[in-house]
């Protein structure tokens, strides 16, 4: 048993899942001395590295992890999407999500589930026992799904994400004290409500991993000013865990996955500027701002990170490319990325995947046509505008990587060849939830 008896009698196994967004599986295993704990729970358990999502976007990672399924099913590319028949985009929020999600399921099953701090997961549900939602939540109070949750999160300093505009100042030292103040608060929400013990599926994500890997990855990956505090931060946070773990009694399984990998930035690909120069893409305005300012002969465009669309008839609204043209351009458009090389010579894409490759349901008429996985270093950005320069550097140094997420748990799992999507499924079987997982892209990972 952990340090507290449970309150709510056998109801069978459960399960608590921590996520640690962006932690690359190498940091993990090249620092046996700052992770103690998940190498611990590696030897005893299971650890390995995992695959990402085309693409390993947070805004789309976090969907497909807790639901099983591809963006063609839950609705969500990235950051920004587009509208069907339309050039408006938007920022996806939970709302947005057209699959079930894991609490839902396990809800449905009789069973509670408690969720904390997921990205893309506002609003929150006043359906499942209790909620806070994460990044994109505009305020603590519009994040929890009741009074007493935001009242007793509020008391525990509870904030929803690290001031990163502090990142972009040359002293990184409030940003690192952000970082660290919101990893300890979310720690004590965390582990007053695993306290509680009332719940089936605990469900908590720690985000600010991802914030300190985009501002301070340099100074880890080449021994900078910041190294020592990267490090200490890790420290913290594999505390964390540990201490986490000792509190489960010998019913509940733990696992914590990260959502993608990182790796170090050198160059932000301006993708837009780029297919503006190949002759892809024009502008109807001199100052363009979004992406209903494109011409009326544009034949592709870009949206984050690394998506690539043809203007196509029949689907956008002024779209140029035939139908009957689609195959012919689109591979023209790939032998063009092809020859897109950076600063030092180096591809900047390192796969090209046609988008029904990866993307399958009914969602997918906003699904981009081909998809870049960078090669590491070259962080794909899009933006409308008219600027000259392709390449450019910018405060953040570390970037989203698709190969080398990472995976810990308590549990005896098969890690072979795994990806995001079979995490859903495997946390279902090992709670014992009788659920239709058939829909799910993933397996579950239980031998």
């Amino acid at each position: 048993m952990g340090l507290f008896d449970r309150l709510r009698g056998d109801d069978g196994p459960r399960v608590v899942f921590l996520g640690i967004d962006g932690v690359p599986y190498d940091l993990v295993e090249d620092h046996p001395d700052v992770f103690e704990n998940l190498h611990a729970i590696a030897t005893e358990g299971a650890g390995g590295q995992i695959s990402s999502i085309v693409p390993p976007e947070s805004s789309a990672c976090w969907p497909a992890l807790t639901t099983g399924r591809n963006p063609g099913e839950t609705g969500v590319y990235g950051f920004q999407d587009r509208k069907s028949d339309s050039y408006e985009t938007y920022v996806p929020v939970g709302a947005h999500v057209e699959a079930p999600r894991l609490w839902d399921v396990v809800t449905d099953a009789d069973r509670n589930a408690s969720v904390f701090n997921v990205p893309v997961t506002f609003p929150p549900s006043e359906d499942i026992q209790r909620q806070v939602s994460g990044f994109l939540s505009p305020s603590l109070e519009q994040a929890a799904s009741d009074s007493e949750l935001e009242a007793t999160l509020s008391d525990l300093a509870y904030n929803i994400d690290v001031d990163a505009s502090l990142g972009h100042d040359d002293d990184k030292t409030a940003f690192i004290e952000s970082a660290n103040e919101t990893l300890k608060a979310r720690y004590k929400a965390f582990r007053h409500y695993v306290e509680q013990d009332d719940w089936d599926l605990f469900f908590g994500v720690f985000m600010a991993t991802d914030r300190v890997n985009h501002f301070l990855f340099r100074d880890y990956a080449q021994d900078g000013e910041y190294a020592a505090a990267f490090l200490e931060f890790y420290s913290t946070l594999d505390d964390y865990i540990g201490e986490i773990r000792a509190m489960l009694d010998d019913e509940t399984e733990l696992i914590i996955a990260s959502d993608h990998g990182f790796t170090e930035l050198h160059h932000e690909v301006k993708c837009n500027r780029w297919l503006a120069q190949q002759g892809w893409l024009t502008y109807d305005t001199d100052e363009p701002e979004e992406l209903a300012d494109i011409g009326d002969d544009a034949r592709a465009y870009s949206l984050i990170p690394g998506r690539f669309y043809l203007n196509l008839e029949g689907r956008e609204p002024g779209g140029v490319v035939p139908e009957s043209e689609y195959e012919t351009v689109r591979e023209e458009l790939i032998d063009d990325l092809e020859t897109l090389t950076g600063p030092d010579g180096r591809a900047v894409c390192d796969r090209i995947v046609k988008g029904e490759e990866v993307f399958d349901g009914p969602h997918t008429e906003i699904a981009p046509d081909v998809v870049v996985v960078p090669a590491d270093g070259f962080d794909l950005k899009a933006g409308f505008d008219d600027g000259d320069e392709i390449f450019a550097k910018e405060a953040r140094n570390g970037m989203h990587k698709f190969g080398n997420a990472c995976l810990y748990s308590t549990a005896d799992l098969s890690l072979a060849d795994v990806d995001l999507y079979d995490i859903a499924p495997t946390i279902l079987d090992l709670m014992e939830v009788d659920a239709d997982t058939r829909e799910m892209e993933g397996r579950s990972l239980v031998g």
